[in-house]
């Protein structure tokens, strides 16, 4: 049994470790959910994240992991007989292709090696075909450490193919990675607040555009719990379809405070800042899975270029240090090794990590 009184300090690339203000406000006393105190509560971190995320259309909350919201954005706004644009270039981006066809789209399937990016000709040869309705895109795949060129593609599709709906899991880049919403023209993004919002798992944050709720209003058999039309008309007040994880809520009201008081161009450097620190030493011990010019900015996948046992020198920094990081993920696993540097992690702990991974491997 783990040690509740002494929790490891979490480097895996999600959940990241949490702070003990943040985790007092998981323990506020609650609130009903359908009262003006919580009304006031939502309303006040919608309107936060809306600065946060530089949007003026809709932001939801959605008590569920960011996984579900890929069921959403389909279900919502792919309709019956229109076809997906899926493109892939590691697991997760490649599990959202699996997960729109279960929910009965068509889909067609852009993929690249795990650890390459999705450049933007790529996708303009697909869509020139005038074939699809959509596209969904990974904007940082957690399981490569990989950033999409995700400016560069929404440039040319904005310029190029403008009523296409642009799907943009950001599940490890919201927060932590530049993110304009409105600017950059999507439709639909969403991430899991256990990544570069260091809160624990258990609750996403959606934002959704005008025009894919118009969508939306249009596509038969949404379903009820992921409906972005009742999402809707829940939020006009400042309230939830169905009944929210408020304690999430509070550390979320908490850590938005926090990030607009910092303000979003000093929380994109100090991530920056901590994946060159990463990087650099990545470059100098090992080597990086991918491209630099592509390499994320919240967590680093080191390549296991000296061939060390991964599994024995994280359960060693583990029982030394009560620390974890993370080994690669699935068909990465002991090739590549990978280092969270988001949310509250500082460049002092990584400091400490990365020295005590320096004294196990020699």
């Amino acid at each position: 049994m783990a040690d509740w009184k002494n929790p490891p300090r979490l480097f895996i690339p999600g959940p990241v470790m949490v702070v003990d203000d943040v985790l007092q406000q998981l323990a506020r006393p609650t609130l009903g959910h359908r009262g003006k105190e919580y009304a006031q509560l939502h309303g006040e971190t919608v309107e936060m994240l809306k600065k946060i995320l530089f949007t003026n259309q809709h932001v939801f909350l959605s008590t569920s992991s960011a996984s579900g919201i890929w069921e959403a954005a389909v279900r919502n706004c792919v309709a019956p007989g229109e076809t997906l644009l899926a493109t892939g270039c590691g697991a997760f981006s490649d599990k959202w292709a699996d997960v729109a066809r279960s929910c009965g789209a068509n889909v067609d399937e852009l993929k690249v090696d795990w650890g390459k990016p999705v450049l933007p000709e790529m996708i303009d040869e697909k869509l020139a075909t005038g074939k699809y309705a959509a596209i969904t895109l990974v904007h940082n795949e957690t399981s490569t450490g990989l950033m999409n060129p995700v400016a560069e593609i929404s440039k040319m599709m904005k310029k190029k193919y403008p009523d296409v709906l642009v799907f943009v899991d950001t599940v490890s880049g919201m927060i932590g990675l530049p993110l304009k919403f409105d600017e950059l023209g999507w439709d639909v993004a969403f991430a899991s607040v256990q990544k570069a919002f260091a809160i624990p798992p258990g609750f996403a944050v959606a934002v959704v555009s005008n025009r894919a709720l118009e969508k939306s209003k249009k596509v038969p058999s949404r379903g009820y719990y992921f409906n972005f039309e009742l999402w809707a008309d829940a939020a006009q007040k400042n309230q939830t379809l169905v009944t929210p994880s408020i304690p999430h809520i509070m550390a979320l009201n908490y850590q938005c405070h926090k990030l607009v008081k910092e303000g979003m161009e000093n929380v994109w450097k100090r991530h920056a800042k901590m994946a060159d620190f990463v990087r650099s030493w990545a470059k100098e011990k090992f080597g990086l899975f991918c491209e630099e010019k592509y390499a994320s900015n919240t967590l680093t996948a080191v390549k296991n270029t000296r061939g060390i046992n991964v599994g024995e020198v994280i359960s060693a920094v583990q029982k030394k240090h009560n620390t974890a990081f993370g080994n690669g993920y699935k068909k990465l696993k002991e090739q590549t090794f990978r280092i969270a540097h988001m949310g509250d992690i500082t460049m002092d702990d990584l400091k400490e990590l990365l020295g005590w991974i320096d004294e196990e491997i020699g």
